[in-house]
C-alpha cells in the first residue's frame, strides 16, 4: 500500500529530472546564442566606427557570401545599423524565452512539492 504512492512520486521525480535536464540544455543554448548576437553587435559597431572615420567618397566593399561588392559608405553603415537592431531584437526574444523556461521549471518544482505534501498529509 505504501509502494503505490512511492511509485507515483518516483515517476514524478523522474519526469522532473528529465524536464530539468532538457530545460538546462535549452537555457545554455539560449545563452550561447545571445552571446553570439552580442559579439555580432560589437563587431558591427567597431566596423561602423572605422567606416565613419573614412573620408567621403572612399571605395568600400561589402561582403556578400564569398564575394565582395563595391558600395558606398552610407549603404554599408545602414546595413550595419540594421544588423545591430536585428541582433538586439533577437537577444530580447531569447531573453524572454529564457525567462519562460525558468518559470516553467519553477512551476514544475512547485507542483512536485505540492504532490509530496499532499502524499504526506494523506499518509
Amino acid at each position: 500500500m505504501a509502494s503505490a504512492p512511492d511509485m507515483e512520486l518516483k515517476k514524478a521525480f523522474a519526469e522532473l529530472q528529465m524536464k530539468m535536464v532538457e530545460t538546462k540544455q535549452k537555457i545554455k543554448l539560449t545563452d550561447m546564442q545571445a552571446d553570439s548576437f552580442k559579439r555580432q553587435i560589437a563587431h558591427a559597431m567597431l566596423t561602423d566606427q572605422e567606416i565613419g572615420a573614412l573620408p567621403e567618397g572612399t571605395k568600400v566593399y561589402e561582403s556578400v557570401g564569398r564575394m565582395f561588392l563595391l558600395s558606398d559608405i552610407k549603404s554599408v553603415r545602414e546595413g550595419l545599423d540594421t544588423k545591430q537592431s536585428l541582433c538586439k531584437d533577437k537577444i530580447k526574444n531569447l531573453e524572454s524565452n529564457k525567462a519562460y523556461l525558468e518559470t516553467n521549471i519553477k512551476e514544475s518544482e512547485n507542483n512536485l512539492r505540492d504532490l509530496i505534501t499532499q502524499k504526506k498529509s494523506t499518509a
